[in-house]
């Protein structure tokens, strides 16, 4: 894909919007970082470990609940220990469905998957603000790899097929907005910067795969099927793959250890992952 192209694709998948203050910024994260936030584990099926998020707003108010629907959202009581976030969310008159902090540690993987599909069909977008983070934290769309960098808002379109890692560390937060449609939203998206760092991941041959594949296959005749497992999800990292291949692989890795029910399983959680219809 030329550069041109690799624009264009990802422009329908992320964009950089307004940038924010740098004392503002360093503000929020000093309350991300110290608040006294019930930070909770969800969504285990879409990431190795070290995924926590805990929330700003919702339909119920509580910090804690964590599993997003769609709803008129309102402060938790941890929101009331960030003025400087507060104020920031209140400033941008945005429709809010729901606002959350997000911590990915570091050596953690959020995997390929898709959101939104469990939910009702209205318009809805989803903004990022980076608050601690390094180059060595990143998101996958598009077989694209892009660094969110700090001092803007960026917005996300979660119904393409994406990933997040973070390698390194040190744990990667951001706050995340899903917010509905409106004027507010129209004003803010009115105003779009391509990402300024994006690396098109390189191409997998049949005989990358292939390694991979059998590198996976001795592991797990030693014993390590989680690992051999983890080693294949992490190829959406490495490599510009066609959606699901790393999914496909894991099946097909079972199928060769005679484990069918294994097989079903991994078949079922790429349809759930990535909203396929059957």
């Amino acid at each position: 894909m030329g550069d041109a192209q690799q624009t264009a694709a990802l422009s329908g998948q992320i964009v950089q919007l307004d940038g924010l203050d740098g004392q503002l910024i360093e503000r929020m994260r000093h309350e991300a970082l110290t608040a006294p936030a019930p930070w909770k584990a969800e969504y285990g099926e879409f990431q190795s470990g070290g995924w926590w998020t805990t929330s700003l707003m919702n339909a119920s108010g509580d910090a804690a609940d964590v599993r997003i629907t769609d709803g008129t959202a309102r402060p938790t009581a941890l929101l009331r220990h960030m003025p400087a976030t507060a104020g920031l969310l209140d400033e941008l008159g945005l429709n809010y469905m729901w606002v959350r902090l997000a911590r990915l540690e570091a050596n953690a993987f959020l995997w390929e998957h898709r959101d939104y599909d469990e939910l009702d069909q209205v318009e809805r977008h989803r903004l990022h603000i980076p608050l601690h983070t390094k180059s060595s934290a990143f998101l996958v769309t598009g077989g694209t790899k892009v660094h969110m960098a700090g001092g803007r808002i960026w917005r996300l379109t979660p119904t393409y097929a994406h990933g997040v890692c973070n390698l390194l560390g040190p744990d990667r937060i951001h706050l995340i907005a899903d917010v509905y449609g409106d004027d507010a939203y129209q004003q803010l998206a009115g105003r779009t910067k391509e990402p300024s760092a994006a690396e098109r991941l390189p191409a997998a041959s049949e005989a990358d795969l292939a390694e991979r594949l059998a590198a996976a296959r001795c592991l797990a005749d030693l014993g390590y099927v989680d690992a051999a497992e983890q080693l294949l999800l992490r190829l959406f990292y490495s490599f510009a793959l066609p959606e699901g291949t790393a999914y496909d692989l894991i099946a097909t890795l079972h199928t060769a250890l005679g484990d069918i029910e294994a097989n079903q399983r991994w078949t079922a959680a790429k349809s759930k992952l990535l909203a396929l219809v059957s």
